[in-house]
């Protein structure tokens, strides 16, 4: 299961500490759900067009032994780069996801996925996306995927559905706040649900 980050675990210069967590409401979604027992149930946190989660695979993720399934690390990737969308206010379906697997991704312990929007068009969004150790940044996957916006009707549908907003989160290293929580009356967006 994922947790949050931990406040004292040293941190690679290039891995973001602040931002905001997103909030769902209740869902079964086997990445971001909380009401899905055998999901992964990520925290996710946004910071402009990047998102990221931090967590630990148990055993129950494992392909090889001590490895984690690829299954399960390109669901992570998609995840956080499906939801990199949201500051755009988009609801993105997947429409191809590439990863390269560069080095075996443990389980048992702490990994961090990223997500970023690298170019955003009327028709298409295109991702960037990695897993890494969070304290050296040594890379195990990389990512790219394109998204294509759902129709405005079910993304006003989904809206309603999900109900998400942002929780401001405080930076350990300067003990300041994240960016501020977007006010409930805006529309929010998520992944492909």
């Amino acid at each position: 299961m994922s947790e949050p980050a931990s406040a004292t675990a040293p941190r690679a210069e290039n891995i973001r500490v602040a931002g905001r967590r997103l909030e769902l409401a209740p869902h079964h979604c086997f990445a971001c759900g909380t009401l899905n027992e055998h999901g992964l149930q990520l925290v996710l946190h946004v910071d402009g067009t990047t998102c990221w989660t931090e967590l630990e695979l148990d055993r129950r993720f494992e392909g090889w032994e001590g490895i984690a399934h690829g299954g399960i690390v390109s669901t992570i990737l998609d995840e956080v780069m499906a939801w990199s969308l949201v500051d755009r206010e988009l609801w993105g379906l997947t429409a191809r996801l590439n990863v390269a697997f560069r080095r075996p991704v443990p389980v048992g312990r702490r990994i961090r996925a990223e997500g970023s929007v690298a170019e955003a068009g009327r028709r298409l969004v295109r991702t960037t996306g990695r897993v890494i150790e969070p304290t050296t940044g040594l890379v195990f996957a990389t990512a790219e995927a394109v998204y294509v916006p759902a129709p405005e009707e079910r993304q006003r549908e989904l809206r309603a559905r999900y109900r998400f907003r942002f929780v401001p989160e405080t930076d350990p290293a300067t003990g300041g706040e994240g960016t501020s929580e977007r006010p409930s009356d805006q529309p929010a967006a998520a992944t492909r649900r």
